[in-house]
């Protein structure tokens, strides 16, 4: 059993999982999926072919699938997915994509506190956090268990790594690296992500070979391309590894930071040589 208020305006077409609760004032239109267990809260606007994963809440005033903001958008049908046990929170904004079936499309187990706006052709992955006013514009991918920091825009086609935190008020204008930590504006990376990779059960020797592939990245001097293939010579194969060497070659907006990096100090010479030793 469903537990629909009747002031609620639902569409016929519109599909209604097992356990859904939809609040007064709410609006459900007719191409719009509820899977089981999803609470739709007073006044929240649901539109577009658009499917909120089992368990997710909406609350009110969210406006989910609505049409793109891109000025390309011709009427083509496109999507908005949204995972299993998300919170979406107040006033948020979530369009749905641009260009014949593709998707905007975001993993399970994400909060997305108010105010904050995802556009067309976004991807985000599982357990993301985002802070109250982040604003993702058109193409963005982000990696699982990313944190953005409150009031932080990210630039188009930029793409976040995996287990990456972005202070709150940067601005995010390149690519940024997986596991790595920063803010600013220009944005600065501080090193890697120490206290989120702990909490992630990321062991000691994991997190020192990450340490040293950040180091030879950014503080050695080096080319990126001669820096990516030290990492892959001197650091011992592992998936993290792998994946920020992948990441970091395969970036089309460039690299976060990159640009006038300063070579390593004497003293930190000698203290990497130390530890890629051990």
């Amino acid at each position: 059993m469903s537990n629909i208020h009747p002031t609620a305006i639902i569409e016929p077409g519109a599909k209604i999982g097992k356990n859904a609760t939809i609040e007064s004032y709410a609006v459900i239109k007719k191409s719009v999926v509820l899977e089981d267990n999803v609470v739709v809260k007073s006044h929240a606007y649901l539109d577009g072919h658009t499917t909120i994963g089992d368990g997710t809440v909406i609350y009110p005033s969210a406006s989910i699938g609505t049409k793109t903001q891109d000025l390309k958008f011709r009427g083509e049908r496109t999507y908005v997915k949204i995972g299993k046990n998300c919170e979406i929170r107040e006033f948020v904004t979530i369009n749905s994509s641009c260009q014949k079936d593709t998707v905007v499309s975001i993993g399970d187990d994400c909060l997305i506190m108010a105010y904050c706006h995802i556009a067309h052709n976004c991807t985000i992955g599982h357990h993301v956090i985002m802070a109250n006013g982040a604003m993702l514009a058109g193409h963005v991918t982000i990696g699982d268990f990313v944190v953005i920091g409150g009031m932080t825009p990210i630039h188009q086609f930029v793409c976040v790594g995996c287990y990456a935190m972005l202070g709150g008020l940067s601005r995010i204008t390149n690519d940024v690296p997986p596991y790595t930590l920063g803010a600013g504006v220009p944005y600065r990376l501080g090193g890697l992500n120490l206290v989120g990779l702990k909490r992630n059960s990321f062991p000691y020797e994991l997190r020192r070979d990450l340490s040293l592939a950040f180091r030879l990245t950014y503080r050695s001097g080096l080319h990126l391309k001669e820096a990516l293939e030290r990492i892959e010579e001197t650091i011992k194969s592992s998936v993290p590894i792998r994946h920020w060497v992948d990441f970091c070659r395969k970036s089309k907006r460039g690299l976060i930071g990159l640009q006038g990096v300063s070579r390593f100090h004497k003293d930190e010479v000698s203290e990497y040589q130390d530890l890629l030793e051990k």
